[in-house]
């Protein structure tokens, strides 16, 4: 069973740090391309950012200069570095991997997780 379990959110106030990570069971994810999106109340599923097998990273402009995207491929997990927070920065943050980047990029992905919540207070 293909699992992606993402672990780390949580409430913090708008300024802070915060570190997403996301582990892969299941299955290898080797040659996959990994992302994380994110879902506000009432708002449809944004990409965030992804990186490829291959370390090319993609990130969505809101983030740009904030959130760091890394991966550890031996231990099959992916993270999210958040800093400088804002209040618009709060949903749920998915995790998601792909045989390709660009797919991901389009908001797509062939596994997901369930998500963990995170919430800026202002």
């Amino acid at each position: 069973q293909v699992q992606l379990r993402e672990s780390g959110g949580g409430l913090v106030q708008a300024g802070d740090s915060l570190r997403l990570s996301c582990a892969a069971s299941g299955r290898t994810f080797r040659r996959y391309a990994m992302g994380w999106f994110r879902q506000a109340p009432g708002k449809e599923r944004d990409f965030v950012a992804a990186i490829s097998w291959g370390d090319r990273l993609s990130y969505a402009d809101s983030v740009k200069g904030r959130f760091t995207i890394s991966r550890d491929k031996a231990k099959n997990t992916v993270a999210l570095q958040m800093n400088s927070v804002k209040p618009e920065d709060t949903a749920v943050y998915y995790c998601a991997a792909d045989p390709t980047i660009e797919r991901l990029q389009l908001n797509l992905g062939a596994y997901w997780g369930q998500g963990t919540q995170v919430t800026v207070s202002s």
